[in-house]
């Protein structure tokens, strides 16, 4: 069954001051969204990302000290922990929040990719109507929102793709038939980076790269997420129920400005996740997968080998064509999406290789170094050049007027896979057939009624019982959508839940 979902966090700037506090900016960002006041509804307390998917629970987090440490900076502030996080839900099923010093925008899940990217589009949209309306706040254009995954000061924020997977897959076998694919996916996924960075060095400027994440990952499994980074995220927080799901949890991509990359980054993923389901993933094993994801995207040249532990040498895009062949094998003709991304991903691959013009406007890191490469000839400077930062920054500026993906897109260079239609649908209503749309419909019908939210379950207040709307089993797509038509025709969500209820007695 597919489902997925995106998160990506924001960068953020403010350019009328030299020093602004980072926390108060992305909550009064996100709290520009709204039209009335902020009103606490999300439950924190079904969350817990201490279980670890190898089986086990950890004591502590890296992050733990840091949010210790965070609170007891934000002691002074006037605002409570979960009033800074300004936690909203949206109407169209999206969660949309200040993750202490960015602001963070999910998408519902998904079943489709073109419903994925039309979510992932009304993201953009939604956090940059908050900074206009933050703008108007202050009375100057002075807050701008990148979607990208660096400062360049040394510091990384993430892109997080999120995948529905059967619990009866072992874990181990994921780790096995993931690792060497997700090392080698910035070929077609990555945003492109000018200069090296990480946390301890801070930015050095000069060779331009495929990816902006792969500078810092730090380890191959862990079930932290804002230290030691690992390429393979553990966290065990399946947001469903738990005897039959897991949700596999990526933190190593980058955020996709190309509805192309964002496509192909997601569809390829899902179809190794069917590969590793069926025991038919190519069996390749990484030497050194820290290390190969760091060679690997510091070679735009795509010449860069990695080791094998059966002694061969392979480049990242020979690695994706190992999947790739798998895959086509395996999977051709499932469904018209699978062809589609079979098609795709292999023409992709062959154009990286003999013909790389041809995917300007269709992967990040292609369409970036090309636009880099035009002001390195016409300014006649180096890729040392302080200058390229600055313009790599501005790539990912999600404003219409100052973005530079935007402005190649208003031109026509760009792929696309939505409409117009699609991103102002998206950007009112979830998808029908999956429970981030039926969260959605709930928010839009009862907001007056909602005292709690979950990914898997609404609370609503009133009345002499508890009133919870259950969904951490409710993926079935008939399901979904007769659920939610109960809950659009009912008078209060006790009639919708009574009948709800009713219906799932009588089919038992």
């Amino acid at each position: 069954m597919r489902l997925f979902g995106i998160e990506t966090e924001y960068g953020i700037a403010r350019h009328d001051r030299d020093e602004s506090d980072p926390v108060v900016e992305s909550m009064e960002l996100v709290r520009a969204y709204l039209m009335g006041p902020f009103e606490r509804r999300w439950d924190y307390g079904g969350e817990d990302p201490h279980e670890d998917a190898r089986g086990f629970r950890v004591s502590g987090l890296a992050q733990d000290k840091e949010e210790d440490l965070f609170s007891r900076l934000d002691a002074h502030r006037p605002f409570s922990f979960h009033e800074m996080k300004s936690d909203l839900v949206l109407s169209n099923g999206a969660r949309f929040y200040n993750d202490h010093t960015h602001p963070e925008y999910s998408t519902p899940e998904c079943r489709t990719l073109k419903q994925l990217v039309a979510h992932d589009r009304a993201g953009e949209r939604i956090v940059q109507q908050a900074a206009d309306r933050r703008n108007e706040q202050i009375g100057d254009t002075v807050v701008s929102l990148y979607k990208n995954n660096t400062d360049f000061h040394g510091h990384s924020y993430g892109c997080h793709d999120n995948y529905l997977v059967a619990r009866a897959i072992p874990f181990p076998g994921l780790v096995n038939g993931l690792l060497p694919f997700l090392a080698s996916r910035q070929v077609i996924a990555g945003a492109g980076k000018v200069g090296v960075e990480a946390q301890e060095s801070g930015f050095v400027p000069g060779a331009y790269q495929l990816s902006q994440r792969a500078d810092f990952m730090e380890t191959e499994l862990s079930v932290d997420t804002m230290h030691n980074r690992p390429i393979l995220n553990t966290r065990d927080e399946p947001h469903a129920d738990e005897k039959k799901y897991r949700r596999l949890h990526l933190i190593l991509g980058d955020a996709n400005m190309c509805e192309y990359a964002t496509v192909l980054k997601v569809g390829t993923t899902q179809l190794v996740l069917e590969l590793i389901a069926r025991d038919r993933a190519p069996v390749l094993e990484l030497e050194q997968p820290v290390s190969a994801i760091k060679h690997i995207s510091r070679d735009a040249d795509l010449k860069a080998m990695v080791r094998l532990k059966d002694r061969r040498h392979l480049s990242g895009v020979e690695i994706q064509e190992c999947y790739c062949e798998a895959a086509s094998r395996e999977l051709s003709g499932m469904d018209p999406e699978t062809d589609w991304i079979l098609q795709e991903w292999s023409e992709t691959l062959r154009l990286l290789m003999q013909n790389r013009s041809r995917l300007v406007g269709k992967l990040d890191w292609v369409t970036k170094q090309w636009l880099l490469e035009r002001f390195v000839r016409e300014e006649q400077i180096g890729w040392d050049d302080p200058w390229l930062a600055s313009l790599d920054l501005e790539y990912h500026n999600i404003s219409p007027e100052r973005g530079l993906h935007r402005g190649v897109e208003a031109e026509g260079t760009v792929w696309r896979l939505t409409t117009e239609e699609d991103i102002q649908q998206a950007l009112s209503a979830g998808p029908p057939d999956t429970r981030g749309g039926l969260r959605g419909l709930c928010v839009r019908r009862f907001p007056d009624r909602i005292s709690q939210m979950q990914w898997e379950r609404i609370r609503f207040s009133g009345g002499w019982r508890p009133l919870t709307l259950d969904m951490r089993d409710l993926f079935d797509p008939t399901d979904v959508q007769i659920c939610a038509t109960l809950f659009e025709n009912a008078d209060s969500p006790a009639d919708a839940l009574d009948a709800w209820n009713t219906r799932k007695e009588t089919s038992r």
